[in-house]
């Protein structure tokens, strides 16, 4: 499984918290068993009081995660990147050249 940080960036508008079938929806999409079905599993979560959520999670492939957002590219901006556990850095010695990075979903 390979580590994955997600960043999603909404507006007022477009703000699924405020929608009364929308928010709800989301909390079963992100539940960890609707994740483990998508074979995600969601290491922790957390929302700025700008419109922006992020989370970490665990997935197989850029794909899947991919996959795994479409509700949010639909309100949205969509950010998902690649990335590595601290250990895992300490390990290897440097950061390095960076992971693969996507981006997707609707203006802002």
């Amino acid at each position: 499984m390979t580590l994955f940080v997600t960043k999603h960036l909404h507006n007022d508008q477009t703000c699924p918290a405020g929608d009364a079938r929308m928010g709800p929806m989301l909390l079963q999409h992100l539940s960890d068993e609707n994740a483990s079905q998508a074979g995600i599993n969601i290491i922790g979560d957390a929302v700025l009081d700008d419109h922006t959520f992020y989370m970490i999670l665990e997935a197989p492939s850029m794909e899947v995660v991919q996959e795994f957002m479409t509700p949010f590219i639909h309100v949205g901006r969509v950010e998902i990147m690649e990335a590595s556990s601290c250990s895992q850095v300490v390990d290897r010695g440097a950061c390095g050249a960076g992971g693969k990075v996507w981006t997707g979903g609707v203006a802002v």
